[in-house]
């Protein structure tokens, strides 16, 4: 791991944590743990032990073998070298993977921990609308940073991001923010899912997050939905309508349309020689609905896997999963 990352973390105390989890109850584990925020794939939390309490983890139990925690290793550090390229600010941050004594390995992404106030899906409740549109304005000025280095450097590199809101946060919080102003500066959070292209060529096995799926629709899944999804997040303008439906899920649904006025604007001057469509308020809602009603099935089938794996054939489940993920 890189000499300038200061953040110290105790491989036994990890190890113990995951040897005494209980994904189910992770409050209730041997070594307790909150949960700061639930995604998709993985789960986001602190581990309540005062050496640890200034990190955030992400728990990845997806490997089978050692040499796929390296694989994905690899990616994760070079993502994190393009973004410094780039321009874009990350959080100290780290891994470090566990063996548990029944040869189950997982690997733990961290990061230092931000005040929750500080991260933009809270920022947007708590300052005014103005300030919400600095806000979104800052945000797109990081992602073109993105898609102007693609421009300049594809085919040999290409760099993904997921631009929703609740992906960044407030570099210089000090806990009496009134409002936010267009150049503040920001971090980007999650880079947990490292997607970039060298010659065409996507340097992570994507399928390892099918992984948390049941077998029966994992060929479902990678057929009609895998490559999709990681397209999207290649594509400026489709990274654009997620942003805007993400005040949906966020319940700042009033925001949405001066929002889509502001990403379209953005797009007409700013992102120069990129060519973007203007985003309509129905292909927003119509993309919110699909995207929450895929992830609300997605859920139900895991707790269903969950229920089968743990109830039934009495075996262990790895995941943490959110009761319910509010859309």
């Amino acid at each position: 791991m890189e000499e300038e990352i200061e953040l110290k973390i105790d491989k036994e105390l990890l190890r113990e944590f995951e040897e005494g989890l209980d994904p189910l109850k992770p409050e209730e584990s041997k070594i307790p743990a909150r949960v700061l925020g639930y995604g998709e794939i993985s789960t986001v939390f602190e581990i309540l032990h005062e050496e640890q309490s200034d990190i955030a983890f992400k728990r990845m139990p997806l490997f089978d073998n050692v040499d796929q925690v390296e694989c994905y290793t690899d990616v994760y550090d070079r993502y994190h070298e393009h973004f410094k390229q780039i321009g874009i600010d990350i959080p100290d941050y780290g891994s470090v993977s566990i063996e548990t004594d029944k040869g189950r390995i997982v690997l733990y992404l961290y990061q230092k921990k931000l005040p929750s106030e500080s991260i933009g899906n809270s920022l947007i409740h708590n300052i005014s609308e103005q300030g919400v549109q600095d806000l979104v304005l800052t945000v797109l000025r990081q992602l073109n940073k993105i898609w102007e280095f693609n421009r300049q450097n594809s085919p040999a590199f290409e760099v993904a991001i997921d631009g929703q809101i609740s992906n960044w946060a407030l570099k210089n919080y000090s806990g009496d923010l009134a409002d936010f102003e267009v150049g503040e500066e920001l971090f980007y959070l999650d880079t947990s899912t490292p997607l970039f292209r060298e010659n065409g060529v996507e340097q992570l096995d994507v399928e390892l997050f099918l992984k948390p799926t049941p077998p029966i629709i994992r060929w479902y899944l990678k057929k009609y939905y895998l490559q999709e999804i990681v397209d999207r997040y290649y594509d400026f303008r489709k990274v654009g309508v997620d942003l805007v439906a993400n005040f949906l899920k966020e319940q700042r649904s009033e925001l949405v349309p001066g929002l889509i006025e502001l990403i379209n604007s953005f797009f007409s001057t700013e992102a120069t020689g990129q060519d973007i469509a203007p985003i309509t308020a129905e292909e927003v809602e119509e993309y919110y609905k699909d995207d929450a009603s895929t992830w609300k099935l997605y859920l139900r089938v895991r707790k269903a896997h969950r229920f089968i794996k743990t109830k039934i054939l009495r075996g262990y489940y790895a995941y943490i999963l959110p009761d319910e993920i509010q859309r």
